[in-house]
């Protein structure tokens, strides 16, 4: 099996990690892994970028009036509970992985540095980026973007709960319409909620194209990676 693309960045929010039930649903996190593990043998260079919703984020009503610098301090140290958990998920499917952290815990990953980083996927191993940026007021989407970039990946995956962008909530809207592909410009103007602002601006300012797909469908990471048109593409005018 051929892939489109060499290297990748898969973004995944607190929902891949969490269920009603509980805050960390091993259930999900070893289906994620083991979608990971599915694609390991085709030779394609994966990093992936971790939320932390489902334990604390900056922005939520959690936060309660808190100064938003802590919250967002927060948010981070929650990104690097689920980077932990999903490496431990990967390792147990037989998967090499690297946690990498942009906020400093030698005692639990490596410190984020572009250049190893880039030597590990090299060397075929899943890295896993945690706390963002490791600065507040920025989101994961944000450094999802930032840190595709910075690794020359060729496309951001973003795995949600929902088959691509609708025009409106499909859950509670049955007539809701689902795009196969959107502009950069489309998803600003109409205010789809595909990545927050910062982080579509630098793909579109850099050309890197954004899948949005369902992550919780069995074998969907492998068909996007191979080129198949599932989800939603938001690319540029001329793609």
């Amino acid at each position: 099996m051929s892939v489109k693309y060499g290297r990748v960045l898969l973004k995944l929010g607190g929902e891949a990690f969490s269920d009603d039930s509980s805050t960390i649903s091993p259930t999900l996190v070893h289906s994620v892994a083991r979608q990971l593990a599915d694609v390991a043998d085709l030779g394609l260079q994966m990093g992936v970028v971790v939320g932390g919703g489902n334990i604390f984020r900056g922005k939520s009503p959690k936060a309660g009036g808190m100064d938003r610098s802590s919250a967002d301090n927060m948010g981070m140290l929650a990104t690097v509970i689920n980077a932990l958990a999903l490496q431990d998920a990967c390792e147990k499917q037989g998967l090499q992985t690297r946690v990498q952290s942009a906020v400093t815990m030698a005692e639990l990953a490596e410190p984020y540095i572009r250049r190893r980083a880039i030597r590990h996927l090299e060397k075929g191993r899943l890295v896993i980026f945690a706390a963002g940026l490791g600065a507040p007021y920025f989101s994961t989407d944000t450094a999802a973007a930032q840190r595709a970039l910075e690794i020359g990946a060729e496309a951001v995956l973003k795995g949600t709960k929902v088959d691509g962008v609708y025009d409106r909530d499909p859950h509670v809207h049955a007539d809701a319409k689902r795009f196969e592909s959107l502009t950069y410009f489309e998803v600003l103007s109409r205010g789809l909620g595909v990545m927050d602002t910062t982080a579509i601006s630098l793909c579109m300012e850099h050309g890197l194209p954004i899948i949005v797909f369902d992550v919780f469908r069995e074998g969907n990471i492998r068909r996007v990676v191979a080129g198949e048109a599932i989800g939603t593409l938001v690319h540029g005018a001329a793609s």
